[in-house]
Parts: C-alpha cells; structure tokens; sequence
C-alpha cells in the first residue's frame, strides 16, 4: 500500500488535508492509519516531550536531532512497516523531511548529515509521496497564534523559535522537494482546504492509486 507524509509549517493546514484524506479512504472502504512524529509509538511520545518542551537549557541541535531520529526508527519499525505489509496506506503528518527542514537546514546540521541520519533510521524507507502545504511564515504565525489563543494554549518550544528560523524551515522544506519533485506534491496552503483536497485527489488518480 501508499505511504504518504504530510509537511510544511506549523497552521499549514496538514491535519485539516489529513482528515479530508481519511474520509475518503473510510467511504472507499481502504485501510489505513493516521500517525505523527515525532511520536506513533510509545517510546516516540515520550521523545516528542522531551524534543516540545522549554527546558532549559534546552536541547543542543545535534541531541534534538537524534532523538527526532531514535523516534523515527522506533516509528518505521513498531509501526509503518508493519501497517504496510498489512496492506494499509499510513498517512503521517511529518516525516523525515522534517528533520532535513528543521535540523539540516534551519539548525544548519548540514543537508548530507541529516540525510544519512535519515537513512539510517528508516532502514531506507521513505514515503511514496510527501505532500508539501507551503505557507509564507507570516501566515502561518498568524494561524499559530490564533489556533493557541481559541484553545488557550502555549507555543511548544519549536513553535517559539524566531521568524528567521521558519524562513529557513519553509526554504527547507522547498529544496527537498526541489531535489526529488517526481515524489513530492507542492499545494498552496493559503488555497481552501476543499481545493487542497481536489488537488491531492487528482494527484492520486493521476498516480493510479486511487480510480
């Protein structure tokens, strides 16, 4: 089966694409899961409080990426694989990309590093289509700040970081799918959230996932 990761700024809009996703695969009867990182396992939930919380002092960039990686190994292994092989397509909302985004580039950890990092602890395996929800970091500090005011709630550590650091992420994020664009799908995530979906929907009929 299809395994897809969704990326992009935090407010980009992933979770609302992934639900819309989910409805379909539901109406058509298909199997799949909705998973995260860092997180999916039990060891992945305590890393991702580990890697969101304000400690201080907090983590120094190469510690933070590992523990996204040490996350991402137990991920591929205790879950994804498994899912797969059962036939399930596995929707997750960040995957490896992430760290070359954030840590690669953003933390400035190096693009070649972080990808042998990568491989390493997805034993090789990556998703078969990243879907990329690009949004100018203005806006997404604007839905950021909206989403935590309604529901009374604290930027996590990442969240907290400068404009200049998600400037970088969004660059980040942009050249991975520059590198390999015949697996990624770019959308602009200031479209609607029905227009988002009827573009993912024709990129899928297109790949002949779905019919």
């Amino acid at each position: 089966m299809y395994f897809l990761a969704f990326e992009g700024l935090d407010g980009s809009g992933k979770s609302s694409l992934m639900k819309k996703l989910e409805a379909e695969l539901t109406q058509r009867k298909q199997a799949y899961i909705q998973t995260r990182e860092p997180g999916g396992t039990g060891l992945g939930d305590k890393l991702r409080d580990l890697i969101l919380e304000k400690s201080n002092p907090p983590p120094v960039p190469r510690a933070e990426l590992l523990m996204y990686e040490a996350s991402r190994a137990q991920h591929v292994e205790e879950l994804i694989r498994p899912q797969l092989a059962q036939k399930k397509w596995v929707l997750s909302d960040r995957f490896s990309a992430s760290s070359l985004a954030f840590q690669g580039h953003a933390r400035g950890l190096g693009w070649e590093t972080v990808g042998q990092l990568n491989d390493f602890a997805t034993g090789g395996l990556y998703p078969d289509l990243t879907i990329l929800l690009d949004l100018t970091v203005e806006e997404s500090e604007r839905r950021r700040t909206h989403r935590q005011q309604t529901l009374q709630v604290e930027a996590d550590r990442i969240e907290s970081e400068n404009r200049a650091f998600h400037e970088k992420v969004r660059q980040g994020f942009l050249r991975a799918a520059a590198e390999s664009p015949q697996n990624w799908l770019v959308l602009d995530a200031s479209e609607t959230v029905e227009t988002l979906f009827t573009q993912l929907m024709t990129e899928l009929k297109k790949r002949k996932w779905l019919n």
